[in-house]
C-alpha cells in the first residue's frame, strides 16, 4: 500500500498498530481517512506475519465521527455518487467487522457519531475512564444509518433506542454497562498496561482458532438453536478437531509445553 496520510501503520512484532492521525480534526472520517483504513485493514489482515491488529488515535480524541466539511461536500453530490461515497464508510465498517484477525481498540479519549461505529465493529475495546461517548447524529439531523447494525449489535436495541434518539453522551464506565466498551482503565499509563494485556492473551490463543472463532459467531447471529445449527456447530467441531493448529495445542498442553504459536 502507498503511504498514508490520515493514519499511521506501525508493526510490532505480530502485532499491527494503525493510528488515526487527524488530531487537529479530532480524527474525523472524511474520504481519504476512510479510503486509507480500510486499505491498511486488508493489508493487515492479509499479511501473514501479523496475528492482532490494534486500532488507536493520537491527540486527545479517539475519532469526533464524520469530519462536518466532508458530510458538508457530501450532501451536495448527485444521488448516485452520494450512495457511493456513504457506501465507501459503510464498506471499512464491514471489512472492520469480519476481519479475520482479532481486532482491539485502545481508546484514549471521546468517540462520537462513527467513531462509535468504529468501535462497535472492533473485537475488544479498551478505553481510558475520561472518555465519552454519544450517538450524536440526531442533533445535526442525521441518523445513525451505517453504523447502526453494528452498535445495535454491541449494545441491544433497547439502548440504542435511547441513544439513537436523544444522541445524549455517556461515560465509558456507561459504555462498559453497555457492552460497548470491553474494559475501562483509570488513566493512560493503566491503559496501556490493559491493552498489552489483551495482545499477549490473543497471542496465546491459536491464530486459526481465532479466525474460526469470529466467523462462527457471525454464524450465529440471529439465529434459534435448532436442530440444523446443532448439526452445524458439531460438523464445525469435528472439523476443527482434526486441524494441525488443534493437534499441535493438544499436544502441546498434553505434553506440558507452549504451543508453536504461542507469544510467551
Amino acid at each position: 500500500m502507498t503511504a498514508p496520510s490520515t493514519i499511521h501503520v506501525e508493526l510490532r512484532g505480530h502485532v499491527g498498530v494503525l493510528t488515526l492521525a487527524r488530531p487537529e480534526r479530532h480524527n474525523a472520517f472524511d474520504e481519504l481517512l476512510i479510503a486509507e483504513l480500510t486499505e491498511a485493514i486488508r493489508a493487515l489482515e492479509a499479511d501473514p506475519e501479523t496475528r492482532v491488529i490494534l486500532l488507536a488515535a493520537a491527540g486527545k480524541s479517539f475519532c469526533a465521527g464524520a469530519d462536518l466539511e466532508w458530510m458538508r461536500r457530501a450532501a451536495r453530490l448527485p444521488p448516485e455518487e452520494g450512495y457511493a461515497d456513504a457506501h465507501r464508510l459503510s464498506t471499512l465498517l464491514a471489512v472492520l467487522d469480519r476481519c479475520e484477525k482479532p481486532t482491539v481498540a485502545r481508546v484514549q479519549g471521546s468517540a462520537y457519531g462513527g467513531g462509535v461505529g468504529l468501535l462497535a465493529a472492533c473485537d475488544v475495546v479498551v478505553a481510558v475512564e475520561a472518555a465519552r461517548f454519544a450517538l450524536s447524529e440526531a442533533r445535526l439531523g442525521l441518523i445513525p444509518a451505517v453504523v447502526g447494525p453494528y452498535v445495535v449489535a454491541a449494545i441491544g436495541e433497547r439502548a440504542a433506542r435511547r441513544h439513537f434518539l436523544t444522541a445524549e453522551p455517556f461515560s465509558a464506565l456507561e459504555a462498559r454497562r453497555l457492552g460497548l466498551v470491553s474494559d475501562v482503565a483509570p488513566d493512560e499509563p493503566a491503559l496501556d498496561v490493559a491493552v498489552q494485556g489483551v495482545v499477549e492473551a490473543l497471542l496465546r490463543c491459536g491464530p486459526s482458532a481465532i479466525g474460526e472463532a469470529k466467523a462462527l459467531l457471525r454464524s450465529l447471529r440471529g439465529r434459534p438453536i435448532d436442530g440444523e445449527l446443532i448439526d452445524e456447530t458439531a460438523r464445525t467441531i469435528a472439523r476443527i478437531r482434526a486441524s494441525p493448529e488443534a493437534s499441535e495445542g493438544i499436544a502441546a498442553f498434553l505434553d506440558g509445553r507452549k504451543p508453536r504459536w504461542s507469544s510467551e
